[in-house]
């Protein structure tokens, strides 16, 4: 099938299997991009199912036993196929909720569903156990697997090389960005012709494995109730879903892009976007985050600096304030989205460059001024106000403000007895507690800690030439008080 709007170079095929022409429906397996707007592989099923003159079925599953599933990752991630379940129920196209109640259990469903398929098309994620399931089925399945990739606004193969800063990456965007700018997804895919109505499962995908019912998606805290899910990471006040990531978006565009530049390092400021779990889930695409900033200032292609210097500031020819919250969801967030999907070893110790390496390494026997075990940091056990108050906000809140985040990673690098240790306390703590966590821009952030991405600077114990930050200074730097008095003992 010839695409009209999806630009080739972010469909995949996975497997060899054919397209079936005796298939009852399309199937689209929603695994990453968690939303029914603004989504390219949501887009590229419609196109299938209106070439192929058949229904489409959408299948959002939740396995039970992935690593560090908690009630807190469930129950974020259950609130927005509730929400896509109330949005589906009565219309042409299917939509079929899955969540394992036991380990093992959803195993057999999408090879059931597929056997019955015409074309499976799924999402294409550089990280977490994902590029190993997608692989898995595409060896499995009986019917052509296609999968979709959509996770910025460069295309993910698009770089023929590995970025070691910012600055390198920057620049290859100014270059090369242009030629995308204008090839968003529609953010609507599922309006239109009408298509065929979805006229439901087999008996025996049903009976085998049930979906979930719309009033019990509702109440989430009911429904997880006795799975085997780590009760100690609870739900989280912020709530999942497509509905709250737009309530965020609006708010920061409302409240928190003006004065962005120069206010977000502040964590009393409150001009932070809060959008980070909602882009890992999917429940928001960054290109419609981007979209609305460059709307809200009136911006059109004619705006982009002809001079390609790899600045942070002056190419998209927007104000000060957007142009720096576009380099971290453009520049910042797709670095470490493409170093995922150039290097299948990026969560590695040995992923960090050379230099950061040797001399962490040289520096591994230094004595520590304080040294910590993993439970003494996860329950915020240290000698330091300030670093208990970012693992408090953590565990209480499932993010860290990003400047913060930074200074949370450095001191356990210093309060750990070897830096290879301090990778493992940092992997661990945020893949457990962080609803953000489990993706290729927090993994940037660890590996940052550590010298990826940055330059070699002054040398010091335990950090070596690694860059180094205190929380003395922290606090002479950004404002606090409010932060501290909310996260404080």
């Amino acid at each position: 099938m010839e695409t009209r709007r999806i630009d080739p170079k972010r469909v995949r095929r996975v497997n060899e299997a054919p397209v079936r022409d005796d298939g009852r429906f399309v199937l689209y397996w929603m695994i990453a991009a968690r939303r029914l707007e603004w989504n390219l592989a949501l887009e590229r099923a419609v196109e299938w199912a209106r070439h192929l003159n058949q229904p489409l079925l959408i299948l959002e599953a939740l396995r039970l036993d992935y690593p560090w599933a908690s009630r807190r990752l469930h129950r974020f991630c259950v609130q927005g196929m509730a929400e896509h379940a109330r949005r589906l129920e009565g219309s042409r196209v299917g939509y079929y909720p899955y969540l394992e109640r036991a380990a093992g259990e959803g195993k057999g469903l999408l090879a059931h569903l597929s056997s019955d398929a015409a074309v499976v098309v799924t999402d294409d994620f550089p990280s977490f156990f994902l590029p190993r399931m997608v692989a898995a089925a595409g060896r499995q399945l009986p019917v052509r697997l296609e999968a979709v990739e959509d996770n910025g606004l460069l295309p993910l193969g698009e770089p023929d090389r590995d970025f070691k800063t910012a600055y390198s990456f920057r620049r290859y965007l100014q270059k090369t960005l242009p030629e995308f700018l204008g090839a968003g997804p529609d953010p609507y895919p599922l309006t239109g012709d009408p298509l065929p109505e979805f006229s439901g499962v087999s008996r025996e995908v049903s009976r085998r494995w049930p979906a979930v019912e719309v009033t019990e998606l509702a109440d989430p805290d009911r429904l997880l109730e006795g799975l085997d899910l780590d009760s100690t990471v609870p739900g989280v006040s912020l709530e999942g879903g497509r509905s709250a990531a737009r309530n965020e978006l609006e708010r920061f565009l409302r409240k928190g892009l003006e004065g962005y530049a120069e206010d977000r390092n502040h964590p009393d400021r409150g001009r932070t976007s809060r959008l980070s779990p909602y882009l890992h889930w999917g429940h928001v695409s960054s290109r419609e985050v981007v979209q609305e900033v460059l709307d809200r200032e009136g911006w059109s292609p004619s705006a982009l600096a002809e001079k390609v210097d790899g600045r942070r500031e002056g190419w998209w020819g927007l104000s000060s304030d957007a142009e720096a919250f576009l380099d971290q969801i453009v520049t910042w967030r797709e670095m470490g989205y493409v170093t995922a999907w150039r290097d299948p070893d990026h969560e590695e110790w040995d992923s960090l460059p050379e230099w950061a390496r040797t001399t962490l390494e040289a520096h591994a026997h230094d004595p520590r001024p304080h040294l910590y075990d993993l439970e003494e940091f996860q329950e915020a056990r240290t000698h330091d106000p300030l670093w208990n108050a970012a693992q408090r906000e953590l565990r209480q809140e499932g993010v860290i403000h990003n400047y913060l985040r930074m200074l949370w990673g450095k001191k356990i690098l210093e309060w750990s007895p070897t830096p290879r240790e301090a990778l493992g306390v940092m992997w661990e703590l945020n893949n457990r507690w962080a609803l953000d966590g489990r993706n290729p821009n927090s993994t940037s952030g660890i590996f940052w800690v550590l010298g990826r991405y940055d330059r070699g600077w002054p040398e010091r114990p335990v950090f070596g030439t690694v860059r180094s930050m205190t929380s003395k200074s922290t606090r002479r730097k950004v404002e606090l008080d409010g932060y501290l008095e909310r996260f404080g003992p």
